[in-house]
């Protein structure tokens, strides 16, 4: 039997150089500044309202509320980029909340 590991790791690898030259980059010329700016807007303001009003509940929870208000206003929570906007607004909050005390 033949061992095709190294051909699927060669692959992976191929693939994942495509998705940093061409795709990465596509996808910034085709949203600008201000959008991408209005996008992070939008992720700390449905952060917050997710920690102020769910802050008993699970993380999960919070997020999936985020979420929700993120595809409210029309963003494809479904991307990547998105959930890494939320994740880094949710690490923002806690440096904020730890600093103040």
């Amino acid at each position: 039997m033949i061992d095709l590991t190294p051909l699927i790791n060669a692959l992976v690898a191929a693939a994942a150089v495509a998705v940093s030259l061409f795709l990465i980059p596509w996808l910034r010329s085709k949203t600008t500044a201000e959008q991408r700016s209005d996008l992070l807007r939008w992720v700390d303001v449905a952060v917050a309202a997710a920690q102020q009003l769910f802050s008993q509940c699970s993380g999960q929870e919070r997020l999936q509320y985020a979420l929700s208000l993120l595809a409210e206003q029309g963003y494809d929570v479904n991307l990547r980029q998105v959930r890494d906007a939320v994740e880094a607004a949710v690490l923002k909050l806690h440096a904020a909340a730890e600093e103040a005390q």
